[in-house]
């Protein structure tokens, strides 16, 4: 009888043992890091995420696993959304995060932006909102009015930075919270009556840095751009802004603006039509906004670049003297081209 009861007693701690591991020990199979995946808003059940979980070979015993969340009752509650599952995680952590709703943070990384379907293809990619919606959300100005912007100022509302969501977070949630980062921007560092001193709003303002963003590299020649567009700003002089064509045209590969190219038909060019364009041509850093709102006062009205190529500008505050320069760098160019053009 004692033998017996040993055995059994045996058996139960081998058992234990078998549960303990294949519960608590690692139960991913995969080599990276980690691995994602998605449970549709019409997926929630069972066979579905035990599918989800096999398609994406992340447990090594999707029975287990099952038997595990049968135990706990979690398939009843089962929110959509992406989870991350790490590399060595046990079928009980798996478990848990699906009972919590412990979903993975999804980070919508926005540098610069051109254009309204940059910023759709980017959305839908990362998140559950096809990219279509997205520009079909964007190009309406009623869907819009909400947030204070239109079609053409939407960008004046997004700062370039790292933003965190959820991967099943509704795209006016997504705006919103783009809204109140940009809201809370402006409302630090004087920056509202920064632009109101030179007769800007945030969203001029914002315009006019986008332009600056695109011109140069380098914030010290940024600074003197600036204060080049708001002196002709200011005496009504068109703004004669090269990356406006280029953004009239939809064309950003272009690397040299021919004079035909100035005709374009566009509210945007800023060659024909004076004043700054109707909204941002991109979005500009948050350096590059502070720089146009604290543009040194010079009596400079034009600018061209240096004949080295270093990616810095001759500033001038007359006209001969910038047609000199301007020259100068031509000559550069046309010499430039013309050896590129007798190389194999």
């Amino acid at each position: 009888m004692k033998k017996a009861l040993s055995f059994l007693l045996i058996g139960v701690v081998f058992i234990a043992i078998i549960a303990a591991w294949l519960l608590l020990g690692s139960a991913t199979s995969f080599t990276e890091k980690n691995k994602f995946f998605i449970i549709e808003n019409d997926k929630t059940n069972k066979a579905n995420i035990i599918t989800a979980l096999e398609d994406k070979n992340i447990i090594k015993n999707t029975t287990v696993f099952a038997l595990a969340a049968d135990a706990l009752n979690i398939w009843e509650n089962i929110k959509p959304g992406k989870y991350e599952v790490k590399k060595g995680a046990s079928i009980v952590d798996v478990v848990k995060m699906l009972k919590n709703g412990k979903q993975a943070e999804i980070k919508l990384v926005i540098n610069k932006l051109r254009l309204k379907e940059d910023l759709a293809k980017l959305i839908g990619k990362s998140f559950s909102t096809d990219s279509a919606e997205v520009m079909l959300f964007l190009n309406s100005n009623d869907s819009l009015q909400q947030f204070g912007v239109d079609t053409s100022t939407l960008f004046t509302m997004i700062l370039p930075d790292t933003y965190s969501f959820y991967w099943n977070t509704p795209l006016q949630k997504i705006l919103n919270k783009l809204k109140t980062t940009s809201d809370f921007f402006w409302s630090k560092n004087n920056r509202k009556e920064k632009a109101a001193s030179v007769g800007f709003t945030p969203e001029a303002a914002y315009t006019l840095a986008s332009i600056v963003e695109e011109e140069t590299n380098y914030n010290d020649d940024r600074a003197k751009i600036a204060s080049v567009y708001i002196n002709r700003l200011n005496i009504n002089m068109p703004l004669q802004a090269c990356p406006t064509i280029k953004y009239a045209m939809k064309d950003f590969t272009i690397t040299r603006i021919y004079e035909k190219y100035l005709f374009t038909p566009s509210p945007y060019n800023t060659y024909r039509e004076k004043g700054l364009p109707p909204g941002p041509i991109c979005t500009p850093s948050k350096k590059c906004l502070d720089i146009v709102l604290d543009a040194p006062k010079t009596n400079y009205l034009y600018f061209v670049a240096k004949a080295n190529f270093d990616g810095y500008h001759h500033f001038s505050s007359n006209y001969a003297e910038h047609n000199a320069y301007a020259k100068e760098y031509q000559k550069a160019l046309d010499a430039y081209m013309a050896s590129k053009k007798q190389k194999p």
